[in-house]
């Protein structure tokens, strides 16, 4: 799997790595991403999504029906 959220599209953005001596290493900065599973009460179903941390706050004050809503209408959240 990649290591995409499913929701905001979070993705590795590149950068260096920065020794003492200031030479400079290609790196990758990871998203913050988890596995987890989300109760759909319209549907009495279980989605599992991997998802960062700012779309699981995202998901607690909205919740989740209204944010597979907005990616579903505009693309992310």
């Amino acid at each position: 799997m990649s290591r995409v959220c499913d929701l905001t599209g979070k993705k590795a953005l590149k950068g260096n790595n920065v020794s003492h001596s200031n030479r400079k290493t290609k790196r990758r900065f990871y998203a913050n991403l988890h596995e987890k599973r989300f109760f759909i009460p319209e549907t009495s179903e279980w989605i599992t999504l991997k998802v960062s941390t700012s779309a699981i706050r995202t998901i607690n004050k909205i919740g989740i029906t209204e944010a597979l809503n907005r990616v579903f209408k505009k693309g992310t959240l």
